[in-house]
């Protein structure tokens, strides 16, 4: 079974000038997905873009780290732990090579797990162990991916 995927790109850099030269345009466009809000984003600042702005390398770590905790919230209903709230800061790690190609080398995702009292944390951190089999963005890229889940219990 297959389910298609459609984003929509639009450039936004364009000074008039096109790319008549490599310093005449802005590294810059919009993701404009019909129906949905407009995400304006940039190069990544090494790069000359805008550091405002969402890159690709933000676009992906943000994408990784939201499948990871859509699936860990899936599994922690299923399995009878109950999380209040959930909030990470992945870190990928990016290696640039030679006339600045550069590849992800690996990603640890920090999530901090509000538990109810009386969850068993023991299930909880087994979870983390699973959601790597499941996760599109996961099973789509070729780093490393590990896990460091801190969990706090919330006050009764």
């Amino acid at each position: 079974m297959t389910h298609q995927y459609q984003s929509h790109i639009v450039w936004t850099g364009n000074r008039g000038e096109g790319t008549s030269g490599y310093r005449s345009y802005d590294r810059t466009w919009d993701i404009a997905i019909e129906g949905k809000p407009v995400i304006h984003c940039s190069n990544d600042p090494l790069l000359g873009g805008d550091p405002a702005k969402m890159n690709p390398e933000d676009l992906l770590l943000s994408a990784l780290a939201a499948c990871h905790m859509l699936w860990y919230l899936h599994y922690a209903a299923v399995d009878g732990v109950v999380v209040l709230d959930y909030q990470d800061t992945p870190v990928g790690i990016a290696e640039l090579g030679p006339g600045g190609a550069g590849r992800f080398a690996s990603a640890t995702l920090h999530p901090k797990i509000t538990l109810q009292p009386g969850s068993n944390v023991d299930v909880a951190r087994a979870i983390h162990g699973r959601i790597h089999e499941v996760c599109f963005i996961a099973r789509s890229v070729n780093f490393p991916i590990t896990y460091e889940p801190v969990f706090v219990f919330a006050d009764k």
